[in-house]
């Protein structure tokens, strides 16, 4: 299927790695022009190389005012705009400091509100734009050790839910994708901390994780980020015009509800 997005000019933030990378590459499958983010610079490099020629990175940092704005500067105009940059750690409530809290919620959810206040009034007046949340399931179930992250990926629901409604009678539309947990190139740390047997084989720490973490899975396994951009990429797409406002579940049927 032709996405249609030939030439459109994306930024995704976050492209360095996971689902950002993987997002990245499906739009320039599709012949976008695309722009990643990141904060490293040999990361960058090599995640650019990964995409192909019709990519190009910018060093910056869209967590912090100033990062932001240096991107912006870089890129001041997009069609389709990823807000995929994100963090994420398990840490016992009780132990999140109020820094801890800053940090998540600058990162997670600030980043995408930096960047959204600058580009949606130009699609506004083009008439035409496509703005991407990446959220999680966190969103909607809650994990008792993760609590500051799911604060953090709610929040994106709001936003993007409120910045959908000001797109009304115009071609322009504002989504979240809802990923469960995806493969990345530090998700095999995060599964091992959370482990009773850390030293077992990953295919074994994976099931456990399932088995006793997120047992609502239907899926049962680990997310591929590829999964998750080829809904990022048909969302990016004239194709998917009448979505809008809409909470895209890609998360393998964890959250147990059909709403």
């Amino acid at each position: 299927m032709d996405l249609q997005i030939k030439d459109k000019t994306a930024l995704v933030t976050g492209g360095t790695g996971g689902i950002g990378l993987a997002a990245a590459q499906a739009l320039a499958a599709e012949g976008a022009r695309v722009f990643i983010t990141g904060r490293d610079s040999a990361r960058l490099a090599e995640a650019v190389e990964a995409i192909g020629p019709q990519a190009q990175g910018i060093l910056g940092d869209a967590a912090t005012a100033a990062g932001a704005g240096a991107i912006i500067a870089a890129l001041p105009k997009v069609d389709i705009l990823v807000n995929n940059l994100g963090i994420y750690e398990s840490r016992a409530f009780t132990e999140i400091t109020d820094e801890g809290w800053m940090a998540m919620l600058e990162t997670n959810v600030l980043s995408g509100v930096r960047l959204s206040r600058h580009y949606l009034p130009a699609m506004l007046g083009e008439g035409w734009g496509r703005i991407i949340f990446v959220s999680s399931e966190s969103a909607l179930a809650t994990p008792e050790d993760m609590i500051h992250y799911a604060t953090s990926k709610t929040a994106q629901l709001s936003v993007s839910r409120g910045l959908a409604q000001l797109t009304r009678g115009t071609g322009v539309t504002v989504n979240s994708v809802l990923p469960g947990p995806t493969r990345s190139a530090g998700i095999e740390a995060f599964l091992r901390s959370r482990s009773p047997h850390p030293e077992a084989p990953i295919a074994e720490v994976e099931a456990e994780f399932f088995a006793s973490d997120r047992p609502s899975s239907i899926l049962r396994r680990m997310i591929d980020a590829d999964e998750v951009a080829n809904l990022i990429a048909y969302l990016a797409s004239p194709r998917s015009s009448a979505t809008n406002g809409a909470a895209l579940r890609v998360e393998g049927g964890l959250v147990n509800t059909i709403a």
